[in-house]
């Protein structure tokens, strides 16, 4: 299809696809557990960095929880609230630590500052002086990581030690000196090894591509019904025409495919760059306005198969601006708009998710409605510059960055706000650490364009289920995210590139099955299969 002559909400779906589709995210639970190779393990001191639930107590009343860090040294914490025990705290005197306390300990917390000294000498001094845990107040409201200073042989310390953050020490210290009862529990909870999240999102993402491909593929077969109707009456003319693409769809090309990935990449690096409040709040907008396009295209859709509607979607008026719209557009399009503004309103509310995802869901078939791969070698650029891209920009880019572009991207850090929209994201239901389990768009469109790819391509060749492509794609893409997930737990939450996984299943089986059937070469370059022309078959042989 000539983009010359592309209808207007194509070219919006395809802006959007530009700035948020392509954002792929690592599918992420939040860390736990944070490695440190700039600080190895050695006998004595060799805990993982692990973040610690602190919740307090004022005058027996339970009051503010915070989060604080374990250090590399001490014992390992309790991992159930109910194993933790309930400790008074006290203040240290001095408020280093560096030397013995002046006041008598009888195990008790004791809250010290940070500075002066190392933290393993602050360990040892708290537990000679009779305390049975440590809290090191940091000064900045960030944590820090507490290692052994690499000349330091004392460091079999026997109570743990934690690190809080500098309002969290304040808070605690205020309500010391105003003669307040304060005590803590110390405990740091393991994430559960599935959680429903994860099978929702799961479910949710292979659904998605489903629904799309299938859609995708009635199109195609419409489209080729409707073609094969008129060449048996056609003119010469009219032969010109085939092997041209339905209204309203878009094929890639295999140079469009690598400056998707090229223009993603530069996108991601504006994201990092100029992440805010501000930037968050434009995304917003513009996932809005996609939203609103796919929740528009979707119901109509959905709403023109019903022979009540089939009037109203047949029916056309002129709008300035937009063309010839059906009155079922007309109809559905406020609600569709208010429902993207009320979602945009209240998004900071819990239960919010929920209105992403209905968006999300909608832009993404959409989208797999619109934007098409006409064949395998066009597939395989796509997917394959999209794996080194995920891989990129979640693990190489720590060597330049210094951390995870991607990851910091898709937290929405020092952006205040709760990510970015461009997710679909469920709560971890039975997580002690909360949070959310999301995967991004493009995790599940650049898959899922090989999916509907193969599903078009089966309809098309009249192969059944089994003897076709669509099921073996679909399992695949099943197989990838599922092992993704797996993956996830195994690194304690850390966020993992969902494409490392899903394309060397996706295309992999696609790629095996078609040399293994014959149709490789077919599939590689003209991308469906041959469909003899009636009219031709008219003409006389000569």
């Amino acid at each position: 299809m000539d983009l010359n002559s592309a209808p207007w909400s194509v070219l919006l779906t395809l802006l959007l696809l530009l700035i948020l589709t392509f954002f792929s995210s690592p599918v992420l639970a939040g860390d736990i557990v944070h490695q440190d190779d700039v600080a190895p393990k050695r006998p004595g001191c060799e805990n993982n960095f692990v973040l610690v639930k602190v919740p307090t107590y004022i005058d027996g009343e339970e009051a503010i929880e915070y989060v604080g860090v374990g250090a590399r040294f001490g014992p390992t914490l309790e991992s159930k609230e109910k194993h933790a025990t309930n400790t008074k705290v006290t203040l240290a005197d001095p408020p280093d630590c560096c030397s013995k306390p002046k006041n008598k300990l009888t195990g008790e917390v004791i809250l010290v500052h940070r500075g002066n000294c190392s933290f393993t000498v602050k360990a040892n001094v708290a537990e000679g002086a009779g305390a049975s845990a440590i809290l090191i107040v940091n000064n900045s409201t960030e944590l820090f990581k507490m290692v052994c200073e690499a000349n330091q042989t004392d460091v079999d310390i026997g109570i743990p030690a934690v690190m809080l953050p500098q309002d969290a020490g304040e808070s605690l210290e205020g309500s010391v000196k105003n003669n307040s009862h304060v005590s803590v529990q110390l405990y740091s909870p393991k994430r559960p090894v599935v959680d429903i999240a994860e099978v929702f999102l799961w479910l949710m993402a292979v659904g998605t591509i489903l629904c799309a491909s299938y859609w995708s593929a009635w199109s195609a077969r419409e489209a080729a019904i409707e073609q094969d109707k008129l060449l048996k009456d056609a003119s010469d003319e009219i032969l010109t025409t085939e092997g041209t693409n339905p209204g309203g769809v878009v094929d890639i090309s295999t140079t469009s495919a690598i400056l998707f990935v090229v223009v993603a990449s530069c996108f991601l690096i504006m994201l990092y760059k100029l992440m805010s409040f501000w930037f968050i709040e434009v995304l917003v907008v513009l996932f809005c306005i996609g939203g609103t396009e796919g929740l528009l295209t979707c119901s109509v859709a959905l709403l023109s198969s019903f022979r009540w509607f089939e009037q109203a979607a047949g029916s056309f008026v002129k709008v300035p601006l937009l063309g010839a719209v059906s009155y079922l557009t007309l109809a559905i399009s406020p609600f569709c708009i208010a429902f993207a503004i009320v979602w945009a309103v209240f998004r900071r509310i819990s239960f919010a998710w929920i209105g992403q995802d209905i968006l999300g869901i909608a832009l993404i078939i959409t989208v797999l409605q619109i934007i098409r791969i006409p064949n395998l070698k066009v597939g395989t650029v796509l997917l394959s510059c999209a794996f080194l891209y995920d891989i990129f920009w979640v693990f190489v880019s720590k060597r330049w960055f210094h951390e995870s572009v991607m990851i910091v991207v898709a937290r929405g850090d020092n952006s205040g706000e709760d990510g970015i929209p461009m997710l679909l994201k469920i709560p971890r239901m039975f997580d002690p650490w909360g949070g959310f389990s999301i995967i991004g768009f493009g995790d599940i469109i650049l898959p899922g364009l090989l999916v509907a790819f193969s599903l078009r391509y089966d309809w098309l060749s009249k192969k059944n289920l089994r003897a076709g492509y669509f099921l073996w794609a679909m399992i695949a893409y099943g197989l990838g995210l599922l092992v993704t997930y797996v993956a996830l737990n195994l690194m304690d939450g850390h966020g993992q590139p969902a494409l490392l996984y899903i394309v060397p299943f996706t295309l992999g089986t696609f790629l095996t099955l078609g040399r293994r059937r014959g149709d490789l070469k077919n599939l590689w370059t003209r991308g469906e299969p041959q469909r003899p022309c009636p009219h031709i078959q008219l003409q006389p042989s000569e």
